[in-house]
């Protein structure tokens, strides 16, 4: 592996952008180039994508593929596909697409084939051992009628993937049963769920893989001092845990426990037994279906050449505009309100993998890293923040997603939707000419545009599939850890010493302004 800024094609890209790059119009270049459309657009599993109004070019393309190579990606790619402990900090494997492999199929690329020499078939083995166990227990609780309400707690990737992908879901499931989620310490949130709820109907599921998660433990205790209060007396039956730690959930009283690994980080865990909601929600045969789509998208990932593989493009696109174009962030619009969880989903999956400032070495970056990833669902956003994306002065990558055929019949709202998503991408494109500046529209802001035919588990699978693979591309340009998040640790450490300075009121040897803030909070 060489890092990005030591490669031959990190100082052509440079002088490419000084040349043209940075001038680039992407109106001159569509009057230029009538091909411009099909260059810049492919289908991969489930999604097209139209790259067309981004500031890229084939020569820009070529000069990423070449940044590409020389940083070893083809290399990489096949090493977390493998198996072999890519997260160096840690010692660990990255081996979430294995939770989504099918068993005994034809082979699907190098994840496939090391499968198929035994590197990975005892962590399969394991892997679809716990998925059918899973999968019962979540068929069992579909059955249950008395079960009306089902609470998750967790937090991080052991809430907003689950949370987002039930949300996304919806139509496909059960009306019988309601679905919470839990993550916040702050007891609002827990007290106004449990509200709603009768302990004898409900069940709680409690998320974390340690049962040490200091959020999550806090409101799981407080879920079964509720239970027991409304006078529930079966915790075994009404509570199950998602964790590696079993002794310690059944000192909690849990006997149902749904283990998963070290080589699964949080916030790739929803294919794991973290999934469990969401398998509750939309059945066993759909979670199935939702693990299909993400791994179609991982044969994709695995086996199209670099200049048609939709991951690989959207991630040097990424650099691109991080490193050379300087832009900040990105902002995504799902244009479908049950995708509205969606960007809160992808800030911990972009931001928490590659937010970081040192290399795999541990040396200091002299560029910058993961953008800040944003977003509400249109027409929303069109009301709210569109109004700096399109005049501010700051331009801001965009990607809307639509979903070609909807789920109700009010096909009039759809075709409006639509209708709002493709103007939007046009008039960041073209802009608007007037000499009075308030009205003018400067355009040739950048923007993606990804259809899905329809929004069904496979088809979300897909999309999300796309986008580890992506962070994990742009992350390996970088040089850098994309599966550690040491950055997390830091404030909970400290919390737990502010925690009984609020009991004490102590403020000695801290600093000044945290201790005026506990003598005000206390």
């Amino acid at each position: 592996m060489t890092r990005c800024d030591q490669t031959t094609a990190w100082k052509k890209l440079g002088e490419h952008f000084n040349a043209q790059g940075k001038s680039f119009d992407a109106r001159i270049a569509f009057a230029l180039d009538a091909e411009r459309v099909s260059t810049l657009s492919q289908t991969a599993p489930h999604i097209f994508a139209d790259l067309s109004k981004n500031r890229i070019d084939a020569a820009t393309e070529a000069l990423l593929m070449q940044l590409a190579r020389e940083c070893g990606l083809e290399a990489q790619r096949d090493a977390m596909l493998t198996g072999e402990a890519i997260n160096s900090t840690e010692g660990r494997a990255v081996l979430h697409t294995l939770l989504r492999q099918k068993l005994h199929i034809a082979g699907v690329g190098s994840a496939q084939s090391a499968i198929n020499s035994g590197v990975n078939a005892d962590k399969l083995q394991d892997v679809h051992s716990v998925l059918s166990a899973m999968l019962t227990y979540a068929e069992t609780i579909r059955a249950d009628d008395e079960i009306t309400d089902v609470v998750n707690i967790g937090i991080g990737g052991s809430d907003l993937g689950p949370a987002m992908a039930t949300i996304a879901l919806d139509e496909f499931v059960t009306p019988k049963k309601r679905f919470h989620f839990v993550s916040n310490i702050d007891g609002h949130e827990l007290a106004a769920t449990l509200k709603t709820l009768k302990a004898k109907n409900t069940l709680f599921l409690i998320a974390s893989k340690t049962f040490t998660t200091i959020e999550t433990m806090t409101n799981a205790q407080s879920a079964k001092a509720w239970f027991t209060a409304q006078g529930g007396t079966d915790t075994a039956r009404h509570f199950a845990a998602l964790t590696t730690n079993v002794k310690a959930a059944n000192e909690f009283g849990i006997t149902t426990t749904f283990g998963f690994w070290d080589w699964v980080g949080g916030r790739y865990s929803l294919w794991s037994a973290i999934g469990l909601p969401l398998a509750i929600a939309i059945g066993a045969d759909n979670f199935r279906q939702f693990l299909n789509g993400a791994a179609e998208m991982d044969a994709h990932f695995a086996t199209a050449p670099l200049e048609k593989n939709l991951p690989v493009r959207l991630g040097l696109l990424d650099v691109w505009y991080r490193n050379f174009h300087g832009f900040t962030s990105r902002c995504v619009a799902p244009y479908h309100s049950a995708l509205r969880r969606f960007p809160a989903y992808l800030q911990q999956l972009e931001m928490e993998s590659n937010g970081k400032r040192v290399d795999k070495g541990g040396q200091a970056l002299p560029f910058h890293t993961s953008p800040v990833v944003w977003g509400e669902p249109g027409t929303n956003g069109q009301h709210a923040f569109f109004q700096m994306l399109h005049q501010g002065t700051e331009v801001i990558p965009l990607e809307f997603i639509a979903v070609k055929r909807a789920a109700h019949s009010m096909l009039d709202h759809h075709t409006k939707l639509l209708a709002n998503a493709i103007a939007q991408s046009q008039a960041f494109l073209q802009g608007k000419v007037s000499e009075d500046g308030h009205r003018h529209f400067p355009g040739n802001r950048p923007s993606s545009f990804f259809v899905l035919d329809e929004l069904t588990p496979a088809s979300l699978g897909a999309l999300i599939a796309l986008y580890e693979h992506r962070v994990f591309v742009s992350g390996a340009i970088w040089g850098i850890n994309s599966f550690d998040q040491f950055g997390v640790e830091l404030g909970k450490v400290l919390a737990k010493d502010v925690e009984a300075r609020l009991h004490s009121g102590n403020v000695l040897s801290v600093d000044a302004s945290t201790a005026a803030l506990i003598t005000k909070l206390k």
